[in-house]
C-alpha cells in the first residue's frame, strides 16, 4: 500500500506524516531525498552543474543552493530546467525506499510525503493520494507564527502554489486541518484504520 501525502504551506502535512509514522507507516520524506539528489556523484549533481554553470558548485563540491536559487528564482523557465533534473532523481530515490520497505514487509503501508507530489505528477501509480488542506487565512496565521514572516510573504507563497481546489481534485482522501490538531489526527486515525484493514486486498490505481 503506497500513499502519497501532500499539502500546502502550514497545512499540517508534516504533522500528519509524523502521526502516520507513529501508527506504523513507513514514511518517506521527499524533501530529505531532495538533499540526497544534490550530493556529489549523483547524476542530478552533474546535470545541475552542467546546466547552470560551475559557479553553483561550492568549494567542498556540493551544490551551493544559494547560488543555484539566484539563477532560478523568479524565472519559470529556469526553474523548470531545474525541476526536470531533480524531480526524477527524487522519484527514483523514493522508489528505492519503497522497494526496500516492501521487501522487508509485504504488508507495509508506505507514505510518500512530498510538497510537490501533484506538481511532479508522482501521484500516478500510487494506491491513494491524501491531501491536507487548510483555509488560506489560517495558513497565513500559522506560517507567520511559525516562520516569523509577514502576511504578504506568506500570501505570495500561497499564490505560487496549487490551490486547495486543485489539490482536492486529485485527492482520494482530503484531510481538513483548519481546526485543531486533535481534529486532524482523528481524521487520520479513521483513514488509517480503513487502509490497515484492507491493505492486503487493495487495488493499485492505473498510472
Amino acid at each position: 500500500m503506497i500513499i502519497g501525502l501532500t499539502g500546502g504551506i502550514a497545512s499540517g502535512k508534516s504533522t500528519a506524516a509524523r502521526h502516520l509514522a507513529s501508527l506504523g507507516a513507513h514514511v518517506i520524506d521527499a524533501d530529505r531525498l531532495g538533499h540526497r539528489a544534490y550530493e556529489p556523484g549523483t547524476g542530478a549533481h552533474r546535470a545541475v552543474i552542467e546546466t547552470f554553470g560551475p559557479d553553483v558548485r561550492a568549494a567542498d563540491g556540493t551544490i551551493d543552493r544559494r547560488a543555484l536559487g539566484g539563477k532560478v528564482f523568479g524565472d519559470p523557465a529556469q526553474l523548470k530546467r531545474l525541476t526536470d533534473i531533480v524531480w526524477p532523481e527524487i522519484r527514483r530515490l523514493a522508489q528505492e525506499d519503497i522497494t526496500s520497505a516492501q521487501a522487508a514487509d509485504a504488508d507495509a503501508i508506505v507514505v510518500l510525503e512530498a510538497a510537490v507530489l501533484l506538481e511532479a505528477g508522482w501521484q500516478h501509480g500510487l494506491d491513494e493520494t491524501w491531501v491536507v488542506v487548510v483555509d488560506p487565512a489560517t495558513a497565513i496565521e500559522r506560517a507567520m507564527t511559525r516562520d516569523g514572516v509577514d502576511a504578504a510573504a506568506v500570501q505570495s507563497r500561497i499564490d505560487a502554489q496549487l490551490s486547495n481546489e486543485a489539490r482536492i481534485a486529485e485527492a482520494d482522501v482530503v484531510v481538513r486541518n483548519s481546526g485543531t490538531e486533535a481534529e486532524m489526527i482523528a481524521q487520520l486515525d479513521t483513514e488509517w484504520a480503513r487502509v490497515a484493514a484492507t491493505r492486503q486486498g487493495g487495488t493499485r490505481k492505473a498510472s
